[in-house]
């Protein structure tokens, strides 16, 4: 384990690599036809990728309650598993092109110290429907997933779950504590991680940001993890390994400074995703949720 805050950690984002025929296609747009390019970008960085459901989270698939469920505010339909029964409940949230039952190792552990989980396959992934989302999307799932299935008294999330968590007490979600993995942070950088991957100039991040303050009536770094941290009032638990290559242990610090009872656990050798697996990792979840309890 180690706590030491790197001044000069190179930023990653969770992006995955991108075909060269995609690329292909956005520098030919972007040549003849701008405003299509535009479009075509946002599209993509709207769309997750969809994985089979691994070996090791059949078993959560299978023993979950199961049900799919009309988001009224998105039209959308998303599945949600009800896994364990008590009345001591758990929110988890899942990242891009993740699934509701990712977290299962965790869920496992929480059902052993007497809590259930409720978790769900954000809009476009997993089994619900649509092909596009956002995260503005994940965090309309949870607000309504509270008024129907909570109260809940934590919130776990991972990746862009973890800054949809945050975004979400923000805006209201009831939570005794939360519990942040791997989340990132500044949307500007997300995007323009991706425009590179894209290989587009870089006038289309500004492009793309003006899309979204059009599409949602504010600056699109207002869902900045860092940012939503100052208005979370309630303990947090910041989880981040220095080798995750997908979301830089950079964002981990910069959620912890602006929150106002925060803790971090900086771990070494995990990444992105076998942090979620990790017995010392869910231990200390398990000893930050029943502290003080």
């Amino acid at each position: 384990m180690k706590s030491n805050n790197p001044s000069k950690s190179k930023l990653t984002n969770n992006v995955p690599k991108i075909p060269a025929s995609i690329i292909h296609i956005g520098k030919f747009l972007q040549l003849f036809m701008p405003p299509l390019a535009t479009k075509y970008a946002i599209r993509l960085f709207a769309t997750p990728i969809k994985y089979k459901t691994p070996e090791r989270e059949k078993m959560m698939a299978k023993s979950a309650q199961k049900e799919m469920v009309l988001i009224p505010n998105l039209n959308k339909e998303v599945m949600v598993y009800s896994y364990g029964y008590s009345k001591r409940k758990v929110l988890l949230i899942h990242g891009w092109s993740g699934r509701g039952t990712q977290l299962y190792k965790i869920a496992d552990k929480l059902l052993e110290n007497g809590f259930m989980t409720i978790s769900f396959d954000a809009p476009a992934h997993g089994k619900s429907t649509g092909k596009t989302t956002m995260m503005t999307e994940f965090i309309a799932t949870a607000l309504f997933l509270e008024e129907k299935y909570g109260p809940f008294e934590i919130a776990i999330g991972h990746s862009l779950g973890g800054m949809s968590t945050l975004n979400s007490v923000k805006q209201g979600l009831k939570i005794n504590k939360a519990i942040t993995i791997g989340a990132g942070d500044i949307i500007t950088d997300i995007l323009t991680n991706f425009v590179n991957k894209l290989e587009f100039k870089q006038t289309m991040i500004l492009k793309m940001k003006r899309f979204f303050l059009k599409k949602f009536g504010e600056d699109i770094d207002n869902y900045s993890a860092s940012i939503a941290s100052k208005d979370v009032k309630i303990p947090v638990l910041v989880i981040h390994d220095t080798e995750d290559k997908e979301v830089s242990v950079r964002c981990g610090y910069n959620i912890r400074q602006n929150l106002e009872q925060g803790e971090i656990l900086i771990t070494n050798g995990l990444g992105h995703t076998r942090i979620l697996k990790d017995n010392k990792v869910i231990n200390r979840i398990i000893e930050f949720i029943k502290r003080d309890t």
